[in-house]
């Protein structure tokens, strides 16, 4: 068996008598003793069901999860906004696309600090959710993926003419 990946951020979250709290929270979401020995890894999902193209993303989530589990680590998810510029077009409300990006940012960013991930990703359909994912673990200077998984249906050129 290999030797456990290292957890030098995450420990100060779930190990040690002091912790027993954060243990304790965690617990109450499924984790057990194994999980608090491996590093913690999040998860980023924008996820939300107000538009096609990232309604499939909780059931992505579960693959991505399971990856990471299999690698040795304890994987958690969380959400974080999405906004679609497409159902937002010729209205005020494509004001809120713009200041989205720095909000999805923001909250991945914090999510992960505030948990003391070692490693992040995230997945997203739009555009602006992919880059958001990029820049938050640009800020946070851990290792990360993310993804584009959006739903693309195979074609080719002559077809669309």
């Amino acid at each position: 068996m290999s030797d456990p990946l290292p957890k030098p951020r995450s420990s100060a979250l779930v190990d040690g008598a002091s912790r027993a709290g954060a243990r304790a929270m965690l617990r109450a979401c499924g984790l057990r003793d194994e999980d608090f020995k491996k590093p913690l890894i999040g998860v980023a999902n924008t996820w939300i069901e107000i538009g096609p193209c990232n309604y499939h993303l909780r059931e992505l989530a579960q693959h991505v999860k399971n990856g990471h589990s299999q690698s040795g680590g304890t994987p958690l998810e969380f959400n974080t906004i999405s906004i679609s510029d497409a159902s937002r077009w010729a209205r005020k409300a494509m004001r809120t696309s713009l200041i989205s990006r720095e909000v999805i940012t923001d909250s991945i960013e914090l999510v992960a600090r505030g948990n003391l991930f070692e490693r992040a990703g995230g997945f997203g359909r739009l555009r602006q959710n992919d880059s958001r994912g990029v820049m938050s673990l640009a800020r946070l200077n851990i290792p990360g993926l993310c993804s584009y998984a959006a739903r693309l249906l195979p074609g080719s050129l002559r077809a669309m003419r």
